[in-house]
């Protein structure tokens, strides 16, 4: 496929695809899955970024047994709206991607989604700095997912 539009990923899926939500970092690849009904994002895992061969073996592994139709990549917005180095990046992990695997992606503006993740942890959830570390990359991947999801049932997309 191709990296698309919300509109056009929603109209490609099939009565069941469930979607994955990424948040794509330097060192981590925070991910979360979608229910089947896609209504609800649900923090995955974080994959420990090496090679970009082994990062999409283990992505293709999820996609494959999770019975994934889509990905919701987070895109690195500036605060103004504009793009730059880091949406660079992203926009070419998601070609690369697609160099090996057929699925649509849509790219979501993330901006502020570890923030307020990490807000949530430290305020509400009062959870340690250690614990915060291994939660906020998968957390974030929900954040950006569910806001997608939301979107798709906000919109009758």
């Amino acid at each position: 496929m191709a990296i698309v539009s919300l509109e056009e990923m929603t109209a490609a899926l099939k009565t069941g695809d469930r979607l994955l939500g990424l948040d794509l970092g330097g060192k981590t690849i925070g991910l979360a899955l979608s229910d089947v009904m896609r209504s609800i994002a649900t923090p995955m895992e974080t994959i420990r970024r090496t090679k970009f061969t082994k990062d999409a073996e283990r992505l293709i592994s999820i996609i494959n047994t999770e019975e994934v139709g889509g990905l919701v990549l987070g895109l690195p917005l500036s605060m103004d709206g504009s793009e730059g180095p880091r949406c660079q990046s992203t926009r070419q992990f998601a070609a690369n991607l697609l160099a090996k695997i057929d699925i649509p992606i849509v790219l979501w503006d993330e901006r502020l989604s570890s923030a307020a993740v990490e807000r949530i942890l430290i305020g509400d959830v009062d959870m340690t700095r250690k614990r915060r570390r291994d939660v906020v990359d998968k957390a974030a991947a929900a954040y950006i997912l569910q806001g997608a999801l939301d979107a798709v049932r906000g919109t009758g997309v």
